[in-house]
């Protein structure tokens, strides 16, 4: 990483974990849930290579996204490339936050330097290593530029990965992190502070958040979700507990007109993550008192303590189920 772009880390994550642990400790939830029990009970990899001809090649050619852009106030957000993207103008090249997927990196990167008047990446954030959010890393990483991630996300971009999307194989050397963390910090980027921290086993078990304090905004990638219940991947470390401490960081962090940009859909305020956090916490109770009752995933979804936000985010079947299932895995039996 070149002077010009320093990196901080912070000493609180351990003292930060240890609190909010308390919060969410098994023994303290369980008790507390158990008196609600009653209330409760109410309430295809591998096919054939085969010739293709360039007229059906052409046919086959997928379209160019349409990527959107918005300003945020000294940063901008591009939108249609695989996720949600931000990006800021720097003297020796751009800073982004997430890289869409890799089918749409030319265009993306294309649009970010469009947008900032840059011609290069300086420095990108991957907030963890879903190939919606490392699409870009080839073109940057091979271009010189500098790829940061928790230490974790190096970890699973440099493995081959199964995921609630499938398997994924390791990029190349030149597309994965250089420069990691394990915890919170600071970055200076073109004369601006930008913090950044760990949500661990929130969303994966390498996210991070990326939070712009003199814009008021915070790139909180997959662990929020503006419009549709979001994707848990239990498979890789994370449980809906850790989604839940997670959301109570980051409306400790936020205020009511904080600009959050989640992995997807529009941006959201630091007003709809407090009550992210609330239906969420609301929800982890009653799904302890669920494991009290001796319930499994399929008794969860006919329950559907989420029926009353289906207007507003869909169809909860599969978030219930993976949530619960995270929870069966996370508290084994003493």
């Amino acid at each position: 990483m070149s002077p010009s772009t320093r990196i901080r880390p912070a000493n609180s994550v351990a003292e930060r974990h240890d609190v909010h642990l308390q919060r969410l400790s098994r023994r303290s939830l369980l008790r507390a849930a158990a008196a609600a029990v009653p209330a409760a009970g109410v309430a295809s990899l591998g096919s054939a290579l085969l010739p293709v001809s360039p007229v059906r090649a052409q046919q086959a050619a997928p379209a160019a996204p349409d990527i959107t852009t918005s300003d945020l106030g000294g940063l901008v957000l591009l939108q249609g490339a695989g996720c949600n993207v931000v990006a800021m103008p720097g003297r020796d090249g751009a800073l982004m936050i997430d890289g869409g997927l890799a089918a749409n990196a030319a265009a993306l990167l294309g649009a970010v330097y469009g947008a900032t008047g840059n011609d290069r990446i300086h420095t990108l954030i991957n907030t963890h290593w879903h190939a919606e959010q490392t699409g870009a890393n080839v073109a940057v990483g091979r271009a010189g530029g500098v790829i940061f991630a928790h230490e974790k996300t190096r970890m699973y971009l440099a493995n081959a990965t199964y995921s609630a999307a499938g398997r994924r194989e390791p990029l190349p050397e030149a597309a994965r992190p250089k420069e990691t963390t394990r915890g919170d910090g600071t970055l200076e980027f073109a004369g601006s502070r930008i913090d950044y921290g760990y949500l661990p086993q929130a969303h994966t078990d390498g996210d991070l958040y990326v939070h712009f304090p003199q814009a008021n905004v915070l790139h909180a990638g997959g662990v929020v979700s503006a419009e549709r219940w979001p994707l848990l991947d239990y498979r890789n470390g994370a449980w809906f507990g850790g989604r839940v401490r997670a959301l109570e960081w980051l409306a400790e962090l936020a205020d009511a007109d904080t600009r959050v940009v989640p992995a997807h859909g529009r941006p959201i305020t630091g007003s709809d993550i407090a009550r992210h956090r609330d239906i969420y916490l609301e929800l982890f109770e009653t799904m302890i008192g669920y494991m009290n009752m001796g319930f499994g995933p399929e008794d969860v979804v006919e329950r559907n303590p989420l029926a009353p936000f289906e207007a507003e985010f869909g169809d909860p079947s599969a978030f219930l189920d993976g949530a619960y299932r995270s929870m069966l895995i996370a508290y084994v039996p003493d």
